[in-house]
């Protein structure tokens, strides 16, 4: 039985992955930075018993690595870390260069940068400190790193990053019997996109793929406990697709 801990699992990929470890028996520490009640939902859910809830905004350094010490210390022991917290696009935090004032553009990047890249290096860094038998390091990315986002830019350029972070300690890491992927998945299904999956908006995303369809959190989870398995030791510093043929890279 691991120990994991799911950052950003109020709701959607963060719920899912959080209840696809449960499922085989784990034990998930279930974090939020504001959202409690959503956090609580997705714990209630979980099959098994011990599954604990941590806080905390990983943009603070001091709450990243606090929230790891909350999870260790429920927990016992860390054996797992997704890093899926983000700053996801939205109507609020569009930043499209031709139509950003300076002070929001400077204000988007800044918070952005710190979540969605520094907020993870944190988080990844304390967890680190505590795998000392080995272990897992899963990040979610995003298809915005390779395919660009025009009116999230800050949101495409972190995902790249956050690849690149896990190539990076995939290699550093190694010698130590830790493992490091990434996901990037294309257009979901969460609870927040709802509303552009139920607008005229919906069928344009559905035809992004040429399956006619989005993904949903569940394909994500599935993928991510996978690469937490240790049939997929030997995919270390991948990034896997998760876009059904939507953005194809070569």
């Amino acid at each position: 039985m691991r120990k994991v801990l799911v950052t950003g699992a109020s709701s959607g990929i963060g719920r899912a992955t959080a209840h696809a470890f449960a499922e085989l028996g784990d034990t998930v520490a279930v974090h939020y930075a504001t959202d409690r009640k959503g956090a609580e939902h997705t714990r209630s859910e979980l099959p098994g018993e011990g599954h604990t809830l941590v806080s905390g905004d990983i943009g603070d350094p001091g709450q990243a690595r606090n929230l790891v010490e909350q999870a260790v210390s429920a927990l016992g022991s860390l054996d797992v870390l997704v890093n899926n917290a983000t700053v996801a696009p939205s109507a609020i935090n569009r930043h499209p260069i031709a139509d950003t004032s300076y002070d929001d553009w400077c204000a988007i990047w800044t918070r952005v940068v710190d979540v969605n890249l520094l907020g993870s290096a944190r988080v990844t860094w304390a967890a680190v400190q505590h795998m000392t038998a080995g272990g897992c390091i899963i990040n979610v990315g995003s298809r915005g790193a390779f395919r660009g986002e025009p009116e999230h830019p800050a949101y495409g350029a972190t995902k790249a990053a956050l690849h690149a972070l896990g190539q990076s300690l995939a290699i550093a890491l190694a010698p130590r019997g830790i493992t490091v992927s990434s996901v990037a998945p294309g257009f979901i299904s969460s609870e927040r996109q709802q509303s552009k999956l139920n607008s005229q908006e919906g069928a344009a995303l559905r035809q992004q793929s040429p399956l006619g369809r989005v993904g949903t959190p569940a394909e994500v989870g599935a993928a991510v406990v996978y690469l937490a398995s240790p049939e997929a030791q030997w995919a270390t510093g991948t990034i896997l697709d998760l876009n059904g043929a939507s953005h194809l890279r070569t």
